[in-house]
This record gives C-alpha cells, sequence and structure tokens, in this order.
C-alpha cells in the first residue's frame, strides 16, 4: 500500500481518507511485530496508531487548505484577502452610507469641508474640496458621519450644515445606499470573477469590470444600445447606460470614462464632468437605481415546533432574498416560494406554506409576478412580510 499523504495531478489535489491512514500504520506495525499483534481500539498499541493517523490526516487537511488558498473559488478568510489582490482588488471593509446630493449655487463657489443634513437629524460629510461648475450645480456623492446603516429617503437631504458664502441649496433625488458590514468571502469571490472583465477586449465588459470593482458599489447592470434607434429602455443610439447602486459618483463617471470607446454616447439622469489628459470636459451621465418596495402576503399552517423565531427567520430570508435581485430582475412569484420556505433549511418542516402574494410600491399583493424596470432594483425589510396562520 503506498504512503497515505496528498498527492497532486491533473484534476488537483487528493488526501487519502482517515481509514486509509490508521489501515497502513497498523499494516506497517504488524510487518515489524507481528501479524499477531492486536491492534484493535481497545489496544493500547491501536489508540497510540490511532494518534498517529490523525496527526497524518491533520497534516494531510492542511496541505489541502494550502493548496486551495491559491485559488479565488475556494481560498477564504485572509487567504482569500490576499489572493485577489492579483485582479487588483481588496475586500470591502465594513461602510457607512452615502447619498447623491445635488448641489446648486453660484459658479465657482468652492465648498471646503461642506457638510448637509437629513430631517432625521444625521450628518453627510461631502468631499473634503466641492467647486461649483458653470450651470450653477453639481452631483457630489456625501458620506454619513456615522457608521451603520444610515438611511435617507429622496429629498430629505436639505439643510447646509456649513453654510457658505455662493452655496444656495442641497438635495437628494435618491435615497441614501446603506452601509454594509465587512465584505463576505461569497461576494468578494463574485466580484472577483466580475473584475477578471477589466483587461478584457469587450468595451463594455471592460467598464462593467472597472465599475464593479470600484469601493461601495453593491449592485450594478449595464445596457447597451448599438442600434440607430432609440431601445425600448429609452436609451438613445450608440448609447450605453450603466445603473449603478452605491459607490462615489465621480469615481463611477471616472471609470466609465476611462473605459468607453471613443464617440459612444452615455445615458442616464446623474450627470458627472469629467477631464480627459488633455483637459476636455465630457459629461458621463448613468443611473442611480430607483429601489422598488416589494411587500409579501403569506398564508401558511403551522406544525409542532412553529415558533416566533421560525416566523422572523421566514421574514427575514424573504427580505434578504428581495435584496440580493439583480437591477432590472423581475420578482416571479414562483420563485418566492424556496426563500419562504426556508431554502429547506433548520425550521421548514415547521410549516407549509398555502399561498403567497406580492406587490410593489405597497399596492394591494396579487398573484401576479412583478415587472421591475431597467433602472429599478427590488428592496423588502421585515416589515413588508406579513404572515397569516391558517387551519
Amino acid at each position: 500500500m503506498p504512503i497515505p499523504v496528498c498527492t497532486i495531478d491533473d484534476t488537483g489535489i487528493h488526501a487519502p481518507p482517515f481509514n486509509d491512514i490508521l489501515t497502513y500504520l497498523k499494516d506497517s506495525y504488524r510487518a515489524i511485530y507481528g501479524q499477531d499483534v492486536y491492534l484493535e481500539n481497545d489496544s493500547q498499541d491501536g489508540q497510540l496508531l490511532g494518534i498517529f493517523a490523525a496527526a497524518v490526516n491533520d497534516a494531510n487537511a492542511m496541505a489541502v487548505a494550502v493548496y486551495n488558498a491559491f485559488s479565488p473559488s475556494t481560498a477564504q478568510g485572509e487567504g482569500l484577502s490576499r489572493v485577489v489582490k492579483i485582479n487588483g482588488i481588496k475586500r470591502a471593509v465594513a461602510s457607512k452610507s452615502t447619498v447623491d446630493l445635488v448641489i446648486i449655487g453660484q459658479t465657482g463657489t468652492t465648498i471646503t469641508n461642506g457638510a448637509a443634513q437629513d430631517t432625521g437629524g444625521n450628518r453627510w460629510n461631502l468631499p473634503a474640496s466641492v467647486t461649483i461648475p458653470p450651470g450653477g450645480s453639481i452631483t457630489v456623492t456625501a458620506q454619513a458621519q456615522d457608521a451603520g446603516a444610515i438611511a435617507a429617503g429622496a429629498g430629505t437631504v436639505t439643510q447646509i450644515v456649513t453654510p457658505t458664502l455662493g452655496w444656495q441649496s442641497v438635495n437628494n433625488p435618491s435615497v441614501a445606499v446603506a452601509g454594509a458590514p465587512i465584505e463576505t468571502d461569497a461576494a468578494l469571490r463574485q466580484r472577483q470573477t466580475v473584475s477578471t472583465a477589466l483587461p478584457s477586449l469587450t468595451v463594455l465588459e471592460g467598464i462593467i469590470g472597472a465599475v464593479a470593482s470600484l469601493p461601495g458599489v453593491s449592485r450594478h447592470a449595464a445596457y447597451e444600445n448599438d442600434t440607430d434607434v432609440t431601445d425600448a429602455n429609452g436609451i438613445p443610439s450608440h448609447s450605453i447606460s450603466l445603473v449603478v447602486q452605491g459607490g462615489d459618483a465621480s469615481a463611477i463617471a471616472g471609470a466609465i470614462a476611462a473605459k468607453k470607446g471613443a464617440g459612444a454616447g452615455t445615458y442616464g439622469t446623474t450627470s458627472q464632468t469629467v477631464a480627459d489628459v488633455y483637459g476636455i470636459a465630457h459629461v458621463i451621465k448613468f443611473y442611480r437605481p430607483t429601489t422598488v418596495p416589494i411587500t409579501y402576503a403569506l398564508k401558511l399552517r403551522a406544525f409542532s415546533g412553529y415558533t416566533t423565531a421560525v416566523e422572523a427567520s421566514i421574514k427575514q430570508t424573504l427580505a434578504d432574498w428581495t435584496i440580493s435581485r439583480a437591477i432590472g430582475e423581475d420578482i416571479l412569484l414562483a420563485r418566492t416560494y424556496l426563500p419562504a420556505q426556508l431554502n429547506g433549511a433548520a425550521g421548514a418542516e415547521a410549516f407549509e406554506i398555502t399561498e403567497i402574494k406580492i406587490a410593489r410600491d405597497a399596492g394591494t399583493p396579487g398573484l401576479t409576478d412583478l415587472a421591475i424596470a431597467f433602472n429599478e432594483a427590488a428592496t423588502a425589510t421585515i416589515a413588508n412580510v406579513t404572515i397569516t396562520v391558517v387551519p
């Protein structure tokens, strides 16, 4: 029998099972001391060989872990954080909420360390220096002063905290993007996969990769209209349109400008002016997604083991599943049953879903699929999920 250690071939690394290691040690022991030696688990020698086998098995497991740490698809934790640097990205640390603010004032006014406040009393810090361009308005991305998922609805950040001569008003046309905890391994692997499109030959893939790699970007979608007429989404001919949730607006515009082809137009409701290496100003446009609250109305039969904790888990799982949908992805009624049934996890046997109704924008829940526009993103909280227990 060959020595039971890890081997590497064209298909990867292979570790022998524990029983093969123990059998090898017993056979080697008997070859030295005789075939009549008693080596079962209730013997002292058998227990000693078991300790040796466990040590070899642990060493093999460590070799497998080291081997896997060299691939983004299998590395984890600190190992994954190190290996993705090859792609020029790094794990996102815990972030603060951000919001796009439209600053209006006199041309040439410079706002230094400015700040605004929403109706809830939360302070939003502008970039260190903001200069109002010709036209009298500029869109900048402000960051919440406090960490955590600070919320701000559209049109609520309207108070100037640091008055500056020439700065007339501030407003946020879209809701704030909530801060996020430190990036999980699964999210980092997904972003690493997208980032490999950075050096691609396809221009649109390169733009997607550049935008996806920016800090704070949580969801994104890209559309291209290479025809001679406006498409069904309203995107003009020979133009691209990106919908980006999170991230700094000026950084997003810069990434698009750096990667887009010459003469290609950009389309969206958020605009930023980007100067090229020759100092020529280009207006780059993109969308911030419009968040669409999804409402769920569930009916279920409760069995033994159904508790308030199980009910809370159903609500949270449905909300998390909704938020994980891609920008522009429709909410299909049939697919909501799997997360509602807890994906078969603990507690799933304690109830049976009899009906799910869904609605968008606080409408009346119904039994039809929900259409989500190309520049919309579905969202939900546990407050959006109601559960009725039926006989």
